[in-house]
This record gives structure tokens, sequence and C-alpha cells, in this order.
């Protein structure tokens, strides 16, 4: 079990203290909150996000790479999260960078535990990022998108769907619905 520090952190001290302890962490306000073990299910819709950006990515032939869970993003001195993948465009990241610093679209996949962080704290943070373009919230029980575009004006445009196909410009791709779910067991039957 990992003692998690007392002392507030800013985002430099948190990085240098996380490389070197079990586990995964992220940084709100200063404050260290440890991540949950994720469940299978989780992680496999990790994934398909993940591969399915990167399907979009080599089809729209676009300067931009997708990372999965594991690399960090600032949001400010004291706030740095884990998002589940991670577009950014331009040149590709050092290799031993542990941050993007200008993501343009971040993926959450929800649980029960991390739903209302997801669509609550993250939200308004993630966008608090100017790079940040698309915020993209996975169910993977409902399978259901919450797709959160930056529009014209600071507006942030939401649409909740759970078919057809995400217009994620920029950087200019096309991601099917279905691909974010590809090869995926069915949803668990409530009633069972």
């Amino acid at each position: 079990m990992v003692a998690l520090p007392k002392q507030r952190m800013n985002v430099d001290t948190f990085l240098a203290w996380a490389e070197g302890q079990p586990g995964r962490f992220e940084l709100v306000d200063g404050e260290v909150f440890a991540m949950s073990p994720e469940r299978v299910r989780h992680a496999e819709v990790e994934a398909a996000p993940y591969l399915a950006l990167r399907s979009a990515l080599k089809q729209a032939q676009r300067p931009c790479y997708v990372l999965p869970d594991g690399v960090s993003v600032r949001i400010d001195q004291d706030t740095v999260f884990e998002p589940d993948a991670v577009v950014y465009c331009g040149a590709r990241a050092h290799p031993d960078a542990t941050e993007i610093t200008a993501p343009i679209i971040v993926v959450e996949v929800q649980s029960p535990t991390t739903r209302s962080v997801d669509s609550g704290l993250k939200l308004g943070r993630y966008f608090s990022r100017t790079s940040v373009a698309h915020y993209l919230m996975i169910d993977p029980v409902k399978r259901v998108v919450i797709h959160h575009a930056r529009a014209a004006e600071g507006q942030i445009m939401t649409r909740i769907t759970t078919e057809g196909t995400l217009d994620l410009t920029p950087p200019g791709l096309t991601l099917p619905v279905a691909d974010l779910f590809a090869d995926l067991p069915p949803p668990a039957d409530p009633a069972a």
C-alpha cells in the first residue's frame, strides 16, 4: 500500500514523485488522488477508442498522434489528469515525456466511481486548456458517447449518441461511434 503525501504539491513535484510510485495517481488542486484498479471491461473499452482514433488518424493522414492512458495532461500548476486516451498534433512528443502539452482530443471511459468527476470537474478543467477541442466521455455499459466540442465564441457543444459518426474537427477526423465499442463483449444484462 502506498501512503499518499499529506503536503500539497505542484505538478512538477507530483510528476517527479509519481514516477517512482506503484499505481496510478492524479493531482487535483495540489492534492494527490490514487486511481482505482481497472476492471477488464474498463481496460477493453480504453483500448477501443485508442485503436479507433489511431485508425482514423492514419486514414485522414493528419500529422497527429494518439496515446493510450499513462501519459498526463497538465491543467494548471496544481492539477494534472491522466486521460484514458489523448490525441495531439504537430511534432512527435519526446519518448521520455510524461505529459502532453497541447492535447486536442481527450477521452475518459466512465465507471461508476468516476462518472461524476468526468462529467463535472474534468469537463471544465480540460476545456480550460485552449488546445482541447474535443472531450469524449464513453459509457461502456450503456454504449453511449458524450462528445463535448469547443465551438465558436468559446461555447462547448454537447452531443450524446450511440450511433453514427463523430466529426472531430480539428484535427479533421471522422470517427464511427461503433468503432469506439469494436470487439467488446456485449454489456452485462442488468436483469441477470
